[in-house]
């Protein structure tokens, strides 16, 4: 281990490389972690086989797998059981952590996955600064649209509502506040209920990222040189994503427009609601649905039309809208939740959510000025190209991470230097090499 460098535990219960959601975030933070750091990564064991393809002989990244035994996880399939899973699956990661703190000595603990503020993470009990998220899971619709919703849409919204109150009133999750030095929120939904929770501090930081490879990739889009304004929303067909909101807005501005095509990629419960609404609304021939589509395909189709329309009610992160940006395509979203915070006045128009009927019509006034100027629609690509190389790229993302990790440990180390005369990390210089190849011994024994 090079001199300087720090030792870090994640703990990534999801995290697979070549993934998004969660899984990416787990595999990104991890690998970015260890570009300056010796990381020590704590995760599933079912992952084991695509992880250790893709890390290779990284001497700085190494993994401790973990997992309850079988007769212990016959009971969880998929999404069902999973809390109570994840609960379990703390609690031994807990007994690993502080075993392999008594090999390495680590300088900073990092939870990671899952990024959901009301969940514990039992790694804030290592003696050691602890570093949490970025989390999320704050979020709510905005207070005009609660009477919005059908009773599926506020059935879902109720029970989610009280797994947050449950997860509030949870000691494990209120001891996980007070013992972060630092929490990361994803959006100031959630670093308010942070904050609530016992926080000390708290920032925000998104946890959605872009690789290098997916910026060279959507940054080679070219822009779309046909007649009309072609919109296209890509994501899971749920009342929270505001589908409802675009094709309503795209109605008016079709009407007033006479021209213009909107293209839906996506699949869910609201996939045949949505698709009768299109036809009452007189736009039925105007819109295309193309259900759920791979990675690529969908991508192919954002290459095609001009702005991403995204009108989510409570998201933390909308990484769609950062491949939108990545791509040059500006992005008309509610300026709420993470959505409002990734995509920047000259990357897009944000449309402030007080009532359905006012952001439908501010929408649709977003529709009409990108259609009346190109011009501005590839001004606003080009600053969202930007913006993404700026603030989003996992390189850029991993550089502000070491910093954070520089200062948890500084802030930790000056006192105990100042009682000991000592300096802790370079008197645990020597013991480096040992460790790491101790912590790849243990990952492959379980």
């Amino acid at each position: 281990m090079k001199r300087g460098r720090m030792r870090i535990l994640i703990s990534a219960y999801a995290c697979e490389p070549h993934r998004g959601s969660e899984p990416g975030v787990g595999w990104n933070v991890a690998q970015e972690a260890a570009r300056e750091n010796e990381v020590w990564v704590l995760t599933r064991r079912n992952n084991r086989r695509v992880i250790e393809a893709a890390v290779g002989s990284d001497p700085n990244l190494h993994f401790i797998y973990y997992d309850l035994p079988d007769w212990a996880r016959f009971w969880k399939r998929g999404q069902r059981g999973i809390r109570a899973y994840y609960y379990l699956w703390q609690a031994g990661a807990r007994s690993l952590a502080e075993e392999w703190h008594k090999r390495v000595a680590f300088d900073v603990a990092h939870h990671v996955t899952f990024v959901n503020y009301w969940m514990p993470s039992f790694l804030a009990r290592l003696p050691v600064p602890f570093l949490w998220g970025p989390v999320g899971g704050g979020e709510s619709p905005p207070p005009g649209f609660q009477h919005w919703f059908g009773s599926r849409a506020r059935a879902y919204e109720w029970s989610r509502r009280l797994l947050r109150q449950r997860g509030e009133l949870d000691p494990l999750v209120r001891a996980t506040a007070r013992r972060s030095a630092l929490a990361l929120a994803t959006t100031e939904q959630t670093a308010e209920r942070l904050r609530r929770l016992g926080c000390r501090d708290v920032r925000i930081r998104s946890e959605a990222g872009l690789s290098e490879a997916d910026m060279l990739r959507l940054g080679g889009m070219r822009f779309r040189s046909g007649d009309g304004l072609r919109l296209i929303s890509l994501g899971r067909l749920l009342t929270w994503k505001g589908f409802e909101l675009g094709l309503r807005a795209f109605a008016r501005f079709a009407s007033a427009e006479g021209r213009g095509e909107y293209w839906i990629v996506g699949e869910g419960p609201e996939s045949a609601r949505l698709l009768r609404l299109a036809g009452e609304l007189g736009v039925g021939s105007r819109v295309r649905f193309f259900g759920a589509r791979p990675r690529e395909e969908a991508l192919e189709l954002l290459e095609q039309c001009d702005v991403l329309v995204h009108p989510s009610l409570h998201d933390s992160g909308g990484w769609v809208c950062l491949e939108a940006m990545a791509a040059g395509r500006p992005v008309v979203c509610l300026d709420w939740g993470g959505p409002g915070l990734q995509v920047s006045r000259e990357s897009g128009i944000k449309v402030e959510p007080l009532t359905p009927n006012q952001t439908v019509i501010e929408m649709s006034q977003a529709f009409e000025l990108f259609a009346a100027d190109p011009a501005l629609r590839r001004r606003m690509g080009e600053a969202g190209r930007r913006r993404v190389r700026r603030e989003f790229l996992w390189t850029q993302k991993g550089r502000v991470l070491g910093r954070l990790y520089r200062e948890l440990a500084a802030s930790a180390a000056a006192p105990r230097a100042a009682g000991s005369g000592t300096e802790p990390v370079a008197a645990r210089a020597g013991d480096g090499g040992g460790a790491g190849a101790g912590a790849r011994a243990a990952g492959e024994a379980e």
